[in-house]
């Protein structure tokens, strides 16, 4: 079980790292180029692997087409909202508007999949707004470098990526985990084409050895690494007790904000973490009935 929450932990302080990633590629290449080169390095990864692994599933029609809604939502949406708010706010914000996940989700499971949310759900809902109320309150003058804007698309960027989870969940198991990710990556890098092509001579920019990195980081991470290292914990922890490790995801971006972009938190930051963190712990904390 070790291992698996190991899994668990390293899939979303993977994710919380690129948020600052995120951040220092958007300051230097152009978004759709970013996203069109993320999708290419996921896809040359993933071919082999989901062949190997998976052999050669024909999907049907109307996976495909889910699988399509989840490209536009969890790839080109989330990620081009994401990386266009992170222009405009800072890496420490971008993080906590992120940990507003699990209650968007919940909110998303009772409201389209007609799941019944407890009342802890709705409490955990509060405390989520209340996290992004003391955000909005530190855009006041106590907290530097970030935006009401910014994190209104890191935001919007959150309701990208639970539309995905709730798209993912809606098919889940029609697909083994790698063929769909294939697909879905290739349906990204489709969508992102006629975006990123005409912008292909900033790659020029890429020969800093430093930015490369950076992008292959991005790419493997991102869309293979903490995939995998998720469902592979999944697979052994129950899923309530996985929703606990999202915690790491925005106490990694706080940190790498701080130690490597020289970000600067404040009290009011600090409160909206605290608000956060208790809400993601009541949405994901298991029921007493779990097993």
């Amino acid at each position: 079980m070790l291992t698996a929450y190991a899994q668990l932990a390293g899939s979303m302080i993977l994710t919380g790292a690129n948020v600052a990633v995120s951040k220092a590629l958007a300051a230097a290449l152009p978004i759709p180029l970013i996203l069109g080169l993320r999708c290419l390095i996921a896809c040359a990864v993933l071919l082999p692997l989901a062949l190997w692994r998976d052999g050669t599933p024909r999907p049907g029609r109307r996976i495909l087409g889910n699988l399509l809604l989840q490209a536009i939502a969890g790839t080109v949406l989330y990620n081009v909202a994401l990386l266009s708010g992170l222009r405009l706010t800072t890496a420490l914000e971008g993080g906590l508007v992120l940990a507003t996940m699990p209650a968007v989700v919940a909110v998303g499971s009772a409201w389209w999949l007609s799941e019944r949310l407890p009342l802890r759900g709705w409490a955990a809902v509060a405390l989520a707004m209340g996290g992004m109320a003391a955000i909005v309150l530190a855009r006041g003058g106590e907290g530097e470098g970030g935006s009401l804007l910014g994190n209104g698309l890191v935001f919007l960027g959150v309701c990208g990526e639970a539309a995905y989870v709730l798209l993912a969940k809606r098919a889940a198991g029609a697909l083994p985990l790698l063929t769909a990710s294939l697909w879905m990556q290739l349906f990204s890098a489709a969508l992102l084409l006629p975006a990123w092509l005409p912008q292909a001579g900033a790659m020029a920019s890429l020969a800093d050895p430093f930015l490369l990195a950076l992008l292959v980081f991005h790419g493997l991470t991102a869309s293979v690494i903490s995939l995998l290292l998720w469902y592979g914990g999944l697979r052994r922890a129950p899923a309530g007790i996985a929703g606990l490790f999202s915690a790491f995801l925005p106490a990694t971006a706080a940190a790498c904000a701080i130690l490597f972009l020289g970000e600067a938190p404040s009290v009011t930051h600090a409160l909206g973490f605290g608000l956060l963190l208790a809400s993601m712990l009541l949405a994901t904390w298991p029921s007493r009935t779990a097993r």
